[in-house]
């Protein structure tokens, strides 16, 4: 039988902490093996963790009491650097949300995401996804129409690439993309090693966020 999915909760509202607490322990092959209202003592608890007690995912809040969750990110990639991150928050600002890309954030939410939508998320983030809410999303899209490209864009991806990019971009799944282009999932993973690389980014939404500010391809 697969082991639980283990995941950390970062959250200082004790109120939120219950309704994922219950949400998780209704989802099948979910398990929260630890929760902190600080990032402090939950990057010391990393730290600590050994084996199965290391978390597969992180549910991260951005205002926190101390040390931000934005401050924390590093952290967490440095001492955990498997450990993917869901950044789960009330702030819609773009700056919060290209920052936490930028950092490592694998995913996006807001608080007002359903139980559901954020079961999704852990499912597509730990699935080799990117998930950012649809709220937020147009309003990156809105703000990458108006930059203009700082360089002339240069082709630093193949035609696959770019096309495997594009499907990232819209959210499809690594198996979903090797079903569209009728190729293996390793292969899809090959080529996604190689954008991250190529682009020197750690994730999907940052592949995406740098490709439309290089002028790789434009927003719709």
């Amino acid at each position: 039988m697969k082991p639980p999915i283990q995941l950390m909760l970062v959250e200082d509202n004790p109120g939120y902490r219950e309704v994922i607490e219950r949400a998780v322990k209704r989802e099948p092959g979910m398990e929260l093996g630890s929760q902190f209202g600080t990032a402090e003592i939950a990057l010391r608890s990393l730290q600590e963790f050994s084996g199965n007690e290391i978390p597969q995912l992180i549910l991260l809040d951005l205002n926190l009491p101390g040390m931000s969750g934005l401050e924390a990110l590093p952290w967490i990639k440095k001492y955990s650097p498997q450990t993917e991150v869901i950044v789960l928050t009330q702030s819609d600002r773009e700056s919060d949300v290209l920052r936490a890309i930028g950092l490592g954030a694998s995913g996006y939410l807001l608080k007002s995401a359903t139980v559901r939508t954020i079961k999704d998320a852990i499912h597509t983030v730990l699935d080799g996804g990117a998930t950012i809410d649809p709220q937020v999303a147009r309003y990156i899209l809105e703000t990458m129409k108006g930059i203009s490209p700082k360089d002339e864009p240069k082709k630093t991806l193949s035609d696959r690439e770019t096309e495997i990019l594009a499907l990232l971009a819209d959210g499809l799944v690594k198996k979903e993309i090797a079903d569209k282009l009728e190729i293996s999932v390793t292969t899809v993973a090959y080529h996604v090693k190689h954008i991250y690389e190529k682009l020197n980014v750690q994730n999907a939404p940052a592949a995406v966020a740098k490709a439309f500010r290089i002028g790789l391809f434009s927003a719709k």
